[in-house]
């Protein structure tokens, strides 16, 4: 060993001992002819003191620099009074240095490691290692491992088998685009990397090993949106013979018990919102409830007004119309208005109308809006007392495709809740339910809402004579605003996973090249099962209050999707491809 304590671990107890740390010089202090050095090292900093009457120890400690490697011996003491630095774990004390040995040397970082180094992400990431280093991208990172331990603990003893599922499999149609493997093996055929265990982990259940869990690495090669990477983690959860109650009462507890033992925060238990109540009352299927804002439906009182914007919209029972009301807002300026009405046009909304609401009892004259005048008082008055308004609210308005609305008001109804500060908790968990199976393309057809093996709350006959409207036994686990994880009670019975295939336009010929193996398996006497999947990188990126996902994934890709670091990805030589049986297509040269 050669050291005999970590910096962070030191404390008063340990007062006239000799130890021996071993660590990184974090900054390098000279005062009147004494050098203070802060040594790092993953469980914190340690102040140690070099003093002149030990010539060659000092000469050593005047020469190191930051981040230099060093390997320090000495003895704890107390801090004189007013010295302790209440900041740093081991603060009440420092180390008198004796000896000092340069285990490596080290070039000037190319960014300070202190948390106000404002440094640009591309070189932080350039430069990870070196990153990792800061004392606060280390804490996040110990969290992460701290949570996947309590989960797993959690999972162990609740009788779930580890297992692990290939990373080389087949391509399946999930959603999102797979990431392809060329193999030199069978020329011209692909291997995909999963974007998820599923269908592995079904297999497992109809294999009976009744209660599976992986922590698994899923890839998705999909247009990079602010917060997705290619490759993530996911809490892969599968059991048999248990119900929808069941497996949420299982997983519920499992995330209540982390966030105890992790940040010492107490969950009660989670409501239950169907999906069309969290569309209705707040326009996404994972609605923050720290966020007292609500959507009210009016088009049955703008159904006969001459106001087209309105009056389309509101007899169409493809759209929907919708009132958005804000406390205490009515004095916001036209330009934050209209900074609002760009904002809501990034989600299809084509205006962003609104009556500011000044003197109800003043009537039509009391209200400040362009729109006012196209709406007769009684429907006005009716619509008002519908939302609530008093005197000094602004009310906000969506009419247009029920999609459009949704997405528009309830993503100004989260940007609202933050730049007025109205979060009223810090933490809201909930469960959403009661899933449309499908969801319709622009087309007419259908395609699944979570996926194509999520089992029906209807028989397969009803399943077809109206897939439209039928629902889906899946539910997701919704933290402020945020999915942490979803899931379903599958199809274990083939006629009815044949159905689903149909209704998604997946005939007999591709069922069979592509499914074949699971309908295999559903005949040889499959369980009924359900499972749920949780993606840590969000949970954590939660838990420690990070801004993104990046931060709490200790080598990520940047949004191209590319690892700046070791510069993947890369070109490979003509042999490799060769081998591989791929052929590159000339790029063409530009003028």
């Amino acid at each position: 060993m050669m050291r005999s304590h970590y910096c962070g671990q030191l404390n008063e107890r340990l007062d006239g001992q000799e130890i021996t740390l071993c660590g990184w010089v974090h900054r390098r202090r000279d005062h009147g002819g004494v050098i203070f050095l802060d040594i790092r090292d993953r469980e914190g900093l340690a102040q140690v003191v070099f003093d002149p009457d030990r010539e060659e120890t000092f000469a050593k400690a005047d020469r190191v620099r930051s981040e230099y490697v060093v390997k320090v011996t000495g003895k704890v003491r107390l801090r004189p009074a007013g010295a302790v630095n209440p900041n740093m774990a081991s603060g009440a004390i420092e180390v008198l240095g004796y000896e000092l040995e340069v285990l490596n040397q080290a070039e000037t970082p190319p960014f300070p490691l202190d948390e106000y180094s404002d440094v640009g992400e591309e070189t932080r990431l350039r430069y990870r290692f070196i990153d990792l280093r800061r004392p606060e991208m280390a804490a996040k990172l110990k969290l992460r491992s701290r949570i996947t331990s309590s989960i797993r603990r959690y999972l162990d003893e609740n009788g779930f088998l580890d297992v692990e599922t290939p990373i080389l499999t087949r391509a399946t149609p999930e959603g999102a685009r797979d990431y392809l493997v060329p193999s030199r093996t069978h020329p011209g055929s692909f291997f995909a990397l999963p974007q998820s265990p599923q269908l592995f982990k079904q297999l497992l259940m109809v294999a009976g090993f009744d209660r599976y869990y992986q922590i698994a690495k899923c890839f998705r090669d999909e247009d990079l949106r602010a917060d997705r990477q290619p490759e993530f983690t996911q809490i892969d959860i599968e059991t048999s013979f248990l119900d929808e109650a069941d497996i949420m009462g299982l997983t519920e507890k499992m995330v209540r018990q982390l966030f105890k033992e992790v940040l010492d925060v107490e969950f009660g238990d989670f409501p239950h919102m169907t999906f069309e109540e969290a569309m209705r009352r707040y326009g996404s299927d994972k609605p923050d409830l720290r966020n007292p804002l609500e959507l009210v439906d009016v088009e049955d009182l703008l159904k006969d007004v001459d106001f087209k914007v309105f009056a389309g919209p509101a007899n169409d029972p493809k759209c929907r119309v919708t009132a958005l009301r804000v406390p205490g807002a009515a004095s916001m300026p036209r330009k934050q208005i209209d900074d609002y009405t760009k904002y809501v046009g990034i989600f299809g909304a084509k205006g962003l109308a609104y009556i500011k609401v000044n003197a109800r009892a003043q009537g039509v004259e009391g209200l400040q809006s362009p729109i006012v005048k196209n709406i007769a008082e009684p429907n006005l008055n009716a619509i008002l007392d519908r939302v609530g308004a008093q005197d000094g609210d602004i009310v906000f308005f969506g009419a247009d495709k029920a999609k459009v609305v949704s997405d528009a008001l309830g993503g100004l109804r989260i940007k609202l809740g933050h730049d007025l500060n109205l979060l009223t908790k810090e933490w809201a968990p909930l469960w959403v339910v009661d899933f449309p199976m499908f969801e319709e393309n622009d087309d007419g057809s259908l395609s699944a809402l979570h996926h194509p093996f999520t089992s029906p709350k209807c028989s397969a006959v009803e399943l077809e004579a109206g897939p439209a409207g039928a629902l889906s036994r899946a539910y997701d686990m919704v933290l402020n605003g945020t999915e942490l994880g979803g899931g379903s009670i599958r199809i274990h019975d083939k006629g009815m996973q044949q159905a689903v295939f149909r209704v998604l336009g997946i005939g007999e010929e591709e069922q069979q090249e592509k499914f074949g193996f699971l309908l295999d398996a559903l005949k040889y006497g499959a369980p009924p099962h359900g499972g749920l999947a949780f993606g840590l990188d969000r949970l954590v990126m939660l838990m420690t209050g990070a801004a993104s996902i990046r931060e709490v994934i200790a080598f990520p890709k940047t949004q191209s999707a590319a690892d700046v670091m070791t510069q993947a990805p890369g070109v490979v030589d003509a042999k490799a491809l060769r081998e591989l049986h791929i052929r590159l297509r000339e790029q063409p040269k530009a003028e």
